[in-house]
């Protein structure tokens, strides 16, 4: 049996007010080709299906055109997708006994009984082979909220929400053992951040109040393969546990990420192999080296990029390391961009100052000792390399004089 691995789609994302979407229908065209070329048996998809909890209507129609189109293409293809932590809950769930009529199943929530009890059966989905045998049963399990946990009393020194989690997955994955014939694998799905795993800090939401809570890797002990989504960057932090990583990257800083999906290889209920698939990246991403802003404005001068569609333009990013603040530095740098097709995503400005002015003035005086414009030019030599200039300065003194002025 074949199983395609994939996580954080992010539907409906902007990369700092540029929509994606282009570049998601290029990687969803490019996916079920790829699962109708490489016979796929099982498309699992492990959370953050969308960017955010209400996604625009464009964002749901990518979504809903892609399964269709698989379903009609591929009518035996078991699809399982989760829920993850950017996703709706309830948005989720509200299609699902539609969605399972066409043997789509789409999991945003767990669920109890009157009694509290866990349902694990809507948890707990059957992969069937070509031939139409139950060759793994995937335990489909979102990322679980601290609402979502029961667990007292705690033993002393145990986590409520690392406990609470390990409670759910024992209870799923025990179900979904009991229900292995022989042969039969047992899959983990989940949301969640396990520890060891590397975060990207600009795009990725931390979980379960942080790296505190971050899960150990022996909750999936019981499984044969486990699929988990919220780690944009591919990794592995345990034996068959897996990472699949984003498609897209979803910040500038992930934009030499391994962007891929996995395919996983299942014989006799047992892992048999794992390969790789690069995802094509649609639209680059520019990131100049840092520098001052005359020369960065000279690097975007000498590119030479193809003409092509707006929404397939790269990405810019403009990176200054500058010695103190200048003028108007987006209008020149837009300027230099004039005609060239490429988008500007983003400025990032670092300074040279020392970072010590304020210090070592404080050092050698008391903080109630200084006069404020003594603070502001200490603080502007902690940034900024240099004094501030007089101009500079006497604004500064007419803010303050008009900040007096209104206390008195």
């Amino acid at each position: 049996m074949k199983i395609l691995h994939t996580a954080d789609w992010h539907l409906g994302h902007q990369l700092h007010g540029h929509e994606r979407r282009f570049e998601h229908d290029a990687f969803l065209d490019w996916l079920a080709d790829t699962i109708k070329s490489r016979q796929i048996d099982a498309l699992l998809v492990a959370g953050d299906l969308f960017d955010t909890a209400n996604p625009p209507a464009s964002a749901w129609q990518q979504l809903y055109r892609f399964l269709a189109r698989l379903r009609a293409e591929m009518p035996r293809l078991n699809m399982v997708l989760i829920g993850g932590n950017h996703d709706s809950p309830s948005k989720l769930d509200a299609p699902h006994e539609l969605l399972r009529a066409f043997d789509l199943h789409l999991v945003g929530s767990i669920s109890r009984d009157g009694e509290g009890r866990l349902e694990t059966e809507r948890l707990l989905v059957p992969l069937q082979d070509q031939d139409g045998k139950i060759a793994a049963w995937c335990a489909a399990v979102p990322f679980l909220r601290s609402s979502d946990l029961r667990v007292e009393p705690l033993e002393e020194g145990q986590d409520r929400l690392i406990e609470g989690v390990r409670q759910i997955y024992a209870e799923v994955l025990g179900a979904g053992r009991a229900r292995c014939e022989p042969g039969q694998a047992l899959i983990a799905m989940g949301h969640a951040y396990l520890a060891a795993g590397q975060l990207s800090e600009l795009s990725e939401r931390r979980v379960l109040g942080g790296n505190q809570h971050a899960l150990p890797a022996d909750i999936f002990a019981a499984a044969d393969y486990t699929a988990l989504g919220h780690l944009h960057l591919a990794q592995s932090p345990a034996t068959a546990v897996h990472y699949s990583g984003s498609p897209l990257p979803l910040s500038l800083a992930e934009a030499n990420y391994n962007h891929q999906v996995l395919e996983v290889t299942l014989e006799d209920g047992k892992l048999a192999g794992l390969e790789r698939l690069p995802v094509p990246r649609s639209v680059e991403m520019i990131r100049l080296p840092e520098s001052e802003l005359d020369a960065a404005l000279k690097a975007i001068e000498a590119l030479s990029l193809p003409e092509c569609p707006q929404e397939a333009q790269p990405f810019l990013e403009v990176r200054l390391l500058l010695p103190k603040p200048e003028a108007r530095i987006r209008e020149r740098i837009l300027a230099a961009m004039a005609g060239k097709p490429v988008r500007l995503a983003r400025i990032s400005t670092r300074y040279q100052g020392s970072g010590q002015g304020l210090a070592d003035g404080a050092s050698r005086r008391r903080l109630d000792e200084l006069s404020p414009t003594e603070v502001f030019r200490l603080c502007y030599q902690r940034q900024f390399d240099g004094e501030p200039q007089a101009e500079l300065v006497a604004s500064f003194e007419d803010i303050l004089a008009q900040v007096k002025e209104s206390e008195a």
